[in-house]
C-alpha cells in the first residue's frame, strides 16, 4: 500500500507542471483580417478562426509574424 502512495505522488508531482503549462493561441478574426494572441481558444467559429497553439507567447506571436493571413 505505501508504495501506491508514493507512486501516486511521484506521479502528481512530475505531472503537475504539465498541467500547468499554459497554452497561447493565434486567433484570425474573419471581419477584421486580423490576427490576435489569446490564452483561451475563441468558440465562435463563424468570427475567429485558430491559427495555432503554442506553448508560450513569445512563439506565438513569432508563428504569427511567419503566417501568410495575419499580414
Amino acid at each position: 500500500m505505501k508504495r501506491l502512495v508514493l507512486a501516486a505522488t511521484l506521479v502528481a508531482t512530475f505531472a503537475a507542471p504539465a498541467l500547468a503549462m499554459n497554452s497561447f493561441y493565434v486567433m484570425f478574426d474573419n471581419k477584421t483580417k486580423t490576427c490576435s494572441v489569446t490564452k483561451t481558444p475563441l468558440s465562435d467559429t463563424a468570427k475567429f478562426a485558430m491559427m495555432g497553439e503554442y506553448g508560450s507567447e513569445a512563439d506565438a506571436r513569432m508563428a504569427m509574424k511567419g503566417m501568410m493571413s495575419c499580414k
